[in-house]
């Protein structure tokens, strides 16, 4: 006898958007608040701007792109490190 019967259907807008909305705000919000202390230069700051950007792809490739725009791109590897730690996104 089988008993299993499919799960029903999940409406993911219902259950990540007000998250995805959240977070949006406060990418913003720190956008806002870097940009009147005049540290909008800051290297991860333009990498968050371009990532941002990323969004707007017809893609489902999204989040694969936003994470290589904070990778390094090279392919060697560096042969000493130049601090303990990460930075969060690649500096040219």
């Amino acid at each position: 006898m089988n008993t299993w019967t499919p799960p029903n259907p999940v409406n993911l807008a219902d259950l990540g958007f007000m998250d995805a909305r959240s977070k949006l705000i406060d990418l913003a919000a720190f956008l806002d608040r870097v940009q009147r202390a005049g540290q909008d230069d800051d290297f991860r700051v333009q990498a968050l701007k371009k990532a941002a950007g990323l969004l707007s792809l017809d893609q489902p490739t999204r989040a694969r792109e936003v994470l290589l725009s904070f990778s390094d791109p090279g392919a060697e590897p560096v042969e000493k490190a130049a601090m303990q730690g990460a930075l969060g996104a690649f500096k040219v």
